[in-house]
């Protein structure tokens, strides 16, 4: 664990981009024990909570509710699984869209802590305020018509205690009123500004799903706000930004659509990653950046094998073997995690020479200072067996391979006179159930691209969708993959040239591109 143990954090997760986190806050989320989030929270900030692959499976993440799944937790459910897990030793996360100390009930959450005599950290957050302004080219101040900003939530605590919001102040208030929480009840509070004296005229806008790709920007004035959100049919997250700052802004905002679209060429397109937790975070931020709105269902899960008797016995037996073979960056990391846990160390690898099966896999390797002395021209067992045989006939070969997955390249190096010993260092388990968030989004045809990285995750796709594969496009790593989707009755929209997740990024890329 770590040794912060016992502490709790509030970070501001800020207004959406998963990119925006603070320095701060992604550190943390390495080094969690237990990680508490908002359903806004966007998923692949999560991911961050799994760079600590040894970790992974000694980690809690627990989303708090999400409207249409199940319960959202009470306030005070909330504090009682915080201060139990720290009060248990752990390090724990309490993880929050925007910035903490802005209509994040940090306060509660605080006197909790602070009641249990638990120690705890504030981390800020961008708040969605603020990067609302600067997401839609809005200036929330400016020198000749706004020298100041008022915070204002649009939903008060029923029987709050004291005043209500005072909005005959806020009628006259000289600068830019910015709304949280005031879509549902817009058509009141703006009705009541212009009772106390605001001009029916201020602009206002609204700005919808802020920093993200699928963003709205979209501009009325105070007395047509409720009638013009019923009209649109608008629902929450969003903010509402009232004041002549509106007729100020930018004509041509840099977070514009179009310019998007120009940098970033998956723009608006929503990409399932289905690859396992663990290894899902490269190719999310890669598609982030090319503009894709990333979500995650993993297809399998990766664990350690049922018992680690044979693989002890292969780590005992290493200096028998010429070569080790690895068809995973996850074989590779299973077998040395072993070989390491059991006392050894790189010095009983001195007889052995090592082949992957693609760059992944050699990166993998180099985590561990080696350097494959073979890896194909073409990533695949084929290839590998082809490129081998000849290096390896009458010679001992280890295969370091998954639970399950194809027995060819086993079978071509026998044939090819290669004595081959296998071993399972890793089990690969296909996950029967999607969230119910993928799923729905799914059928509503709001995923546009489902990737998919090996013939595991395709068998597993179609088990766990079924026919609601059909209304997303599937890209598929390589050829042998694309050939299980079309057996399955699933074929793939794009098949990557290189079998790599940047081959695969490329081949969604120039789809989305072509002419």
């Amino acid at each position: 664990m770590t040794n912060e143990s016992g502490k709790v954090y509030l970070v501001g997760a800020g207004p959406g981009d998963p990119s925006l986190i603070t320095l701060r806050g992604f550190r943390l989320l390495q080094r969690a024990d237990v990680v508490f989030y908002d359903y806004l929270v966007d998923p692949v900030v999560l991911n961050h909570a799994g760079l600590l692959g040894e970790n992974l499976g000694q980690r809690d993440l627990i989303c708090l509710g999400r409207h249409g799944e199940g319960r959202i937790l009470t306030q005070e459910e909330i504090n009682q699984q915080m201060v139990a897990a720290a009060s248990a030793g752990k390090m724990v996360v309490r993880l929050k869209g925007g910035d903490p100390a802005i209509f994040g009930r940090t306060v509660e959450e605080i006197a909790a802590l602070e009641q249990a005599g638990l120690s705890y950290e504030v981390v800020p957050g961008v708040t969605s305020g603020l990067a609302a302004g600067s997401y839609s080219g809005i200036p929330l101040t400016h020198r000749d018509v706004a020298s100041c900003v008022a915070l204002v939530t649009g939903q008060e605590r029923e029987g709050k205690a004291g005043n209500a919001i005072d909005l005959s102040s806020l009628a006259k208030f000289p600068g830019t009123l910015v709304f949280y929480m005031g879509v549902t009840t817009a058509g009141d509070w703006s009705r009541r500004l212009i009772d106390h004296g605001k001009a029916e005229s201020t602009p206002a806008a609204v700005v919808r799903h802020c920093s993200f790709a699928d963003q709205q920007v979209l501009r009325t004035t105070l007395g047509e706000l409720g009638t013009f959100l019923s009209k649109h049919k608008l629902r929450p997250p969003a903010i509402i930004i009232v004041g002549d700052v509106v007729a100020a802004a930018s004509g041509n905002p840099w977070f514009s659509i179009a310019q998007q679209q120009l940098d970033r060429p998956l723009f608006g397109k929503t990409v399932l990653v289905t690859r396992p937790k663990h290894q899902a975070s490269d190719l999310t931020v890669k598609l982030h950046e090319k503009g894709a709105i990333v979500s995650c269902q993993p297809a399998i899960q990766i664990e350690p094998p049922s018992e680690w008797g044979l693989v002890d016995q292969a780590i005992e037996n290493l200096a028998s073997f010429d070569w080790l073979v690895f068809s995973s960056a996850n074989g590779v990391k299973y077998f040395f995690d072993r070989m390491l846990a059991t006392g050894r160390d790189l010095r009983h690898l001195a007889g052995c020479q090592f082949a992957t099966i693609g760059p992944a896999t050699a990166a993998a390797l180099k985590e561990y200072c080696l350097h494959a002395d073979l890896q194909p021209s073409e990533y695949r067992a084929e290839a590998l067996a082809q490129e081998l045989a000849p290096l390896s006939k009458g010679k001992r070969v280890l295969l370091l391979r998954a639970s399950r997955g194809r027995e060819v390249l086993a079978e071509l190096l026998t044939a090819a006179g290669t004595d081959v010993s296998q071993v399972v260092v890793y089990q690969s388990n296909n996950v029967l159930e999607p969230s119910n968030h993928i799923l729905n989004n799914l059928r509503a045809g709001k995923i546009d691209w489902i990737t998919v990285t090996s013939s595991a995750i395709a068998r597993s796709l179609v088990q766990m969708f079924g026919d609601e594969l059909r209304k997303a496009k599937l890209a598929a790593i390589s050829p042998l993959t694309a050939e299980v989707l079309s057996e399955a009755g699933y074929p793939a929209g794009v098949v990557a040239g290189e079998y790599t997740t940047d081959g695969l990024l490329l081949a969604i890329v120039e789809n989305e591109t072509a002419p």
